[in-house]
């Protein structure tokens, strides 16, 4: 008879049942049968406590599964089956302090290619991973600072590779720290592991012909995700950072201007699946279009990339990585102001 998902099989443990009343007694006929049997005890607990509810309240959202709390992470930390990592704008604040276990990276250096403008490669995102001990079937938990910005562009990375299971950390950093939750400086040492990177899944990553080809269609939702600022073309980047990374200023021919904030409450934590669905069905971005979100250089779209696919579960969205860094400097390309 076949076995439900989390139930042992007592055939490989060589072990007997005594009696025919609950409870049950089990016969272990040797020490290596008994090892071997809270193994896979152990096993299932781990699978039982990465399954199911992530979130201590559910806000209606498609995949509630890509979300976790810091209450589930807390319960996670030593969980073996989780790879903690966080990913910050400042490069420096891991160091500072982290959540115990979490591995860092620095987006700068290790999650683009070093040579041209485009995400690690396959390889290099191997040895990333396998460096971090993270194997195909981890649950891996991204976080960062700025509600997540880098954290949820990691998290595209992962996804545009393939990987299973894959995760945010609604709230992010400052969420935890406003908990008062516990910090480390001591930086975790993982056994190394083979990790094997999947193709790339283009079908979600815009690039800038698409784009241009695609112009003025009925069936596509261009989604700007920056600042009122930076839509207008008052500024180039975001008002806090040097004005600087593109010849334009303005915005692509028909996009809506949603900043990627207004999906957050102020806490940093992600609004209800009816507030954000009411938030952009507003401005003409509906689930029955293919939809293209972008930003400055492909962080912040990638925050409202992972709402739009996951949280509201949208079956066609794109994040364009190229963002208004690539659009506002090429020669001739259509802007409005």
């Amino acid at each position: 008879m076949p076995l439900a998902k989390g139930m042992i099989h007592p055939g490989p443990y060589n072990i007997s049942i005594v009696g025919n009343k609950s409870p049950l007694a089990l016969v272990f006929t040797s020490s290596r049968a008994f090892v071997e049997y809270v193994a896979q005890l152990y096993h299932i607990s781990a699978i039982r406590q990465t399954e199911g509810v992530t979130m201590s309240g559910n806000k209606g959202y498609v995949h509630p599964e890509v979300l976790v709390d810091a209450d589930w992470v807390q319960a996670h930390l030593n969980d073996p089956q989780v790879r903690l990592i966080e990913v910050d704008v400042d490069t420096t604040a891991y160091d500072q302090g982290h959540i115990p276990g979490a591995v860092g990276f620095n987006w700068q250096k290790e999650l683009q290619d070093q040579v041209v403008r485009a995400p690690l490669s396959k390889e290099h995102l191997e040895e990333l991973l396998g460096r971090a001990g993270v194997s195909n079937d981890t649950t891996v938990v991204f976080y960062g600072d700025n509600n997540n910005w880098f954290a949820a562009w990691a998290l595209w990375i992962l996804k545009y590779y393939g990987h299973k299971d894959v995760r945010l950390l609604d709230g992010g950093r400052v969420k935890w720290l406003a908990d008062k939750r516990s910090l480390t400086t001591e930086v975790p040492n993982y056994l190394r592991t083979t990790y094997h990177a999947g193709t790339p899944k283009t079908d979600i990553r815009a690039f800038r012909d698409q784009i241009l080809n695609s112009l003025g269609r009925k069936d596509q939702a261009l989604v700007d995700v920056r600042s009122p600022g930076e839509y207008s073309g008052e500024l180039l980047a975001p008002a806090n950072l040097p004005q600087e990374g593109a010849q334009r200023g303005g915005h692509i021919p028909g996009a809506a201007n949603i900043p990627w904030s207004q999906a957050v409450r102020e806490d940093g934590t992600f609004k209800s699946a009816d507030e954000l669905k009411s938030l952009y069905e507003s401005k003409g971005v509906t689930p029955d279009k293919e939809v293209v979100a972008y930003c400055r250089i492909g962080e912040r779209s990638s925050h409202t990339w992972f709402v739009l696919q996951y949280l509201l579960g949208y079956p066609k969205v794109r994040n364009y990585d190229g963002s208004w860094t690539e659009w506002g400097s090429l020669i001739e390309a259509p802007i409005e102001k």
